[in-house]
């Protein structure tokens, strides 16, 4: 583990360093408090810190401070930090503990205290990227599908609102594709639901790889699929429907050792800046195009333009 010694005496900084080297640390050295708080803000910064009380630039108590208050605005790893010093008053340690210090030793310090705080220290390192780690995954389950991994139906509601907001801010369109596979139901009749699930999985890797990295996709129900395109009018969202479509229907899936064409239906619509349509509107409006494009046949795109939109064209 990388652990970041600083101090401004040559000789205490030797002896510490020879000191974790021999324990098998990695060593990152410091000879004031700006150094130690520039390699603690850098890139892949070491998570143990052993922090000298008095240096130039910065004191061992305010590079504790800055940590702190940084790593309250941002999700960061934890960093273990020990203070270092001469100062033995009750005062003091009180003082040194209430800037953010985890730890405190007196110089001149014991090697088998030290040794054994450092080891406590990587006890609470490992436990905090665990319990990151299962938020992480817990925040994964709550907000994906589970199958094919994308937003869930909540998710892409969310998304669907969040990117109303901003649009009705910037005075720019949104487009809404609602997508289903046609016949899925005989995919799962015919090869059964695993075979099914494998369809599902691969509809939604082709559909990632051709929207634009700033869509989102979401599961919205069985075979239903809700699609946001930031910047687009009906008619863009018409077009990028149609590049879907396309990436889809043009490559068969192979459903065991058969070649299966699987095709899908869209349907589009979009809020334009002056409408007073809301998401459920939207949904029902592109759910309507999803329709008109089942009745037309399947495997194509159908777009419905929201009112405000058709006004504007006709006047």
């Amino acid at each position: 583990m990388r652990i970041l010694i600083a101090d401004d005496s040559i000789v205490s900084r030797h002896l510490l360093e020879a000191t974790l080297c021999k324990w098998g640390y990695e060593v990152v050295v410091a000879a004031d408090g700006l150094e130690a708080w520039d390699a603690l803000q850098g890139e892949n910064p070491p998570r143990l810190a052993i922090l000298d009380w008095v240096m130039p630039g910065l004191t061992g108590p305010e590079v504790c401070s800055r940590v702190r208050e940084t790593s309250k605005n941002k999700e960061l790893d934890y960093t273990y930090i020990v203070l270092l010093s001469s100062k033995s008053q009750r005062e003091d340690l009180i003082v040194g503990l209430e800037s953010g210090a985890d730890d405190y030793l007196t110089k001149p310090f014991d090697q088998h205290e030290l040794k054994v705080r450092l080891r406590a220290g990587t006890r609470i390192i490992d436990l905090h990227r665990e319990l990151v780690s299962a938020r992480e995954e817990l925040r994964e389950q709550a907000t994906k599908d589970f199958l094919t991994r994308i937003w869930n139906r909540s998710s892409i509601l969310d998304v669907l609102q969040r990117e109303l907001s901003r649009a009705s801010r910037e005075k720019r369109s949104v487009g809404v594709l609602l997508a289903d596979l046609d016949r899925f139901k005989s995919v799962n009749d015919t090869y059964g639901h695993f075979a099914g699930d494998a369809v599902l999985r691969e509809f939604t890797r082709r559909m990632t790889t051709a929207m634009r990295p700033y869509d989102s996709i979401g599961r919205y129900g069985g075979e239903e699929f809700l699609i946001i395109l930031p910047g687009c009018d009906a008619r863009c969202a018409g077009n990028q429907g149609e590049r879907l479509r396309v990436a889809l229907a043009n490559e068969p899936m192979m459903i065991g050792d058969v070649a299966h064409i699987v095709t899908c239906s869209f349907g589009a619509t979009s809020w334009d800046p002056g409408s007073e349509l809301n998401a459920e509107d939207l949904i029902r409006l592109a759910d309507d195009a999803l329709y008109k494009a089942k009745r037309e046949g399947r495997n194509c795109v159908a777009v419905l333009s929201p009112p405000a939109s058709e006004a504007h064209s006709t006047s």
